[in-house]
């Protein structure tokens, strides 16, 4: 009897551990977060509170590429003060992954959160994506398939071993879920209803200049695709009625960071007001390309559905 209550101790103190939380501090602007190096932001509005979730840039300063190993969870009730949440899922929580803790998103269905990861794969030469799932949206998440979802030797529209990344998920109003991804192609696949198989062949879509991070979102009856353009990078988009398309290209949506040579844009719906949530290097001193951070602007629509540029301020939404 002892040897139980004992054991439901220890449970509730590594739940409590779990869970604890600590309040990041307020920048009073842009970058959001400024006490840690983040990037490929994506955002999911869930009861009232925004939930962040990026990769961890952990390179140092004089390392010259992406050094990453796992996620993070930040969240918020008003976009300004955001709480920060035990690390809820690595690159190696996936045993089929050699890491690489790349872009990502998180999205619910059916009271599940699914979240999809672009990863290095140990067996099948470059990149993948794969699919964790929890039941809460700060986790802890776990792999949904033991194995990965998209494999490099599943795309043919180009011979580059990193064209199967930056996955963005989408439920449209029927219920069907829709996969994008892809560097140099933007691939796209239906999901069956488990979110965790893809429902039919994997499509393309022709856009100008396309680089990488496709982003789906929708209103007022039009279905919006960004994605980063260039390199150097910046954000464009285009505009469809329907997630088959045809795409009608609308143009440059965000310029260039600066100091960053890539851009990744999350754009959300909260409390009334529209936002545009990308990555830059904007901390300082040793802010860059791989020492990303967090900003956020507001984003406003034209009278024809056509967005207004967003310009990049160090004031945010403040």
């Amino acid at each position: 009897m002892k040897l139980n209550l004992l054991s439901k101790k220890i449970a509730v103190l590594a739940l409590f551990s779990f869970y604890n939380v600590s309040t990041a501090q307020s920048t009073g602007g842009n970058p959001v977060i400024n006490n840690e190096f983040l990037g490929d932001p994506a955002a999911m509005v869930h009861k009232g509170k925004v939930y962040l979730y990026a990769g961890h840039d952990e390179a140092p300063d004089d390392f010259h590429f992406y050094k990453m190993n796992e996620w993070k969870v930040y969240s918020s009730s008003d976009l300004k003060t955001w709480d920060k949440h035990p690390v809820p899922l690595k690159a190696s929580d996936f045993a089929w992954a050699s890491g690489d803790a790349w872009a990502s998103q998180v999205i619910e269905r059916d009271g599940k959160f699914y979240w999809y990861v672009t990863v290095s794969h140990k067996t099948v030469p470059g990149k993948a994506i794969g699919v964790a799932v929890s039941d809460s949206p700060l986790g802890p998440f776990k792999d949904a398939l033991g194995k990965a979802l998209v494999t490099n030797d599943m795309t043919k529209k180009t011979h580059i071993d990193w064209d199967d990344i930056d996955p963005t998920v989408y439920i449209d109003d029927k219920g069907q879920g829709w996969l994008f991804w892809g560097n140099t192609a933007c691939y796209y696949a239906k999901l069956k209803p488990n979110m965790t198989e893809l429902d039919g062949e994997i499509k393309t879509i022709d856009l100008p200049k396309y680089t990488e991070a496709p982003y789906i979102h929708k209103k007022n009856g039009w279905y919006y695709l960004s994605y980063a353009t260039g390199f150097p990078e910046k954000i464009a988009y285009a505009m469809s009625k329907s997630l088959d398309g045809p795409w009608e290209y609308k143009g440059i949506l965000n310029e260039l960071a600066g100091n960053s040579n890539t851009n990744h844009q999350s754009i959300i719906e909260f409390k009334g007001k529209d936002y545009f949530i990308y990555h830059n290097g904007a901390i300082e001193p040793n802010g860059g390309s791989f020492r990303r951070s967090v900003s956020i602007e507001h984003l406003y629509y034209n009278k024809d559905g056509t967005i207004k540029p967003i310009i990049m301020t160090t004031k945010g939404i403040n």
